[in-house]
């Protein structure tokens, strides 16, 4: 009787080794992954609901009835709008270890994007290799005052190095000089740097009248970007409902329109989402996400 359970114990090990290959567990571990310490193994951080759901979801498929966890998994987030947030962080002072946080953050809520200084991009791009989460540059950022050759430059350079999207800041100045074939080429000459990956146009809302915001809108259509984006976070003012239901109104749904700048919470991000935002981008991102309060600021 003993070796008739021992027999079947060994053949049901073999199914379930098998079966545990097939999902990237080996040798009775987990493959490494973002919440490992180490490339040999799971650290048995209990996190896996949150770290790993595609793991746990074929776990379950596959007949699991229960998931055991540590302390730590209770925190809901609204896995909708973590979708549409691109995370960012744009200090100058930012830091390597600032950096990695918001790619940690990124990559366990499931953010869009992670959007950084053109500098800091081979950085993030190597932390978020495999995650699903790109990482985005700015480029001309914050004044948008560089010439038209070293926007598209700085693009091309940021792609090369891992960035997957590309957020310029305007020619501010030569809109309100209503100098729009230099509007014009400089957003060509980024979208062209940047093809296959989409571009971004940050208009800077707040230093605009309504007939500015209408033409770098109309201007931004023409030349071939993806995006308009309110703001920079570093001017005067942030997003604001009305501008992004005047700035889907131009585009209308040929363009998306991104949300950025004093966006601090859940409530404010539904808003500008509701008004016809189809990104919002935050560094209050995880506050957003979690319906926490998080600390005045812009970026």
């Amino acid at each position: 009787m003993t070796e008739n359970i021992e027999n079947l114990v060994e053949i049901i090990s073999k199914r379930v080794t098998e079966k545990l290959k097939s999902m990237g567990v080996s040798g009775g571990t987990m493959a490494a992954c973002d919440c490992c310490e180490s490339k040999d193994g799971c650290i048995n951080c209990g996190l896996c609901i949150i770290k790993k759901p595609d793991a746990v979801h074929n776990i379950v498929n596959s007949g699991a009835a229960r998931i055991s966890a540590k302390p730590g998994i209770n925190e809901q987030i609204d896995a909708e709008l973590a979708a549409m947030i691109d995370h960012t962080l744009l200090k100058p002072e930012a830091t390597r270890e600032d950096l990695l946080k918001v790619c940690d953050e990124a990559k366990r809520y499931h953010f869009a994007t992670v959007c950084v200084n053109s500098s800091n991009i081979p950085l993030v791009a190597r932390q978020l290799r495999g995650s699903g989460v790109k990482a985005i540059a700015v480029v001309g950022f914050p004044l948008g005052a560089a010439t038209p050759q070293a926007k598209a430059f700085e693009a091309k350079e940021a792609i090369s190095a891992g960035a997957e999207e590309i957020d310029m800041v305007i020619n501010i100045g030569a809109l309100k000089s209503k100098d729009y074939k230099t509007v014009y080429d400089d957003i060509v000459r980024v979208v062209e740097a940047s093809k296959p990956h989409k571009v971004k146009v940050i208009i800077e809302t707040s230093e605009l009248d309504r007939d500015e915001k209408v033409t770098a809108c109309v201007l931004s259509k023409t030349a071939g970007a993806a995006f308009v984006k309110t703001s920079t976070g570093f001017a005067s003012g942030g997003a604001t409902v009305e501008d992004i239901a005047l700035m889907r109104k131009i585009v209308g749904a040929d363009m998306e329109v991104k949300a950025s700048g004093g966006i601090r919470s859940k409530e404010d991000a539904e808003a500008m989402i509701q008004a016809g935002a189809n990104r919002v981008g935050a560094s209050a991102s995880v506050a957003i996400v979690t319906g926490k309060k998080s600390a005045k600021g812009t970026y």
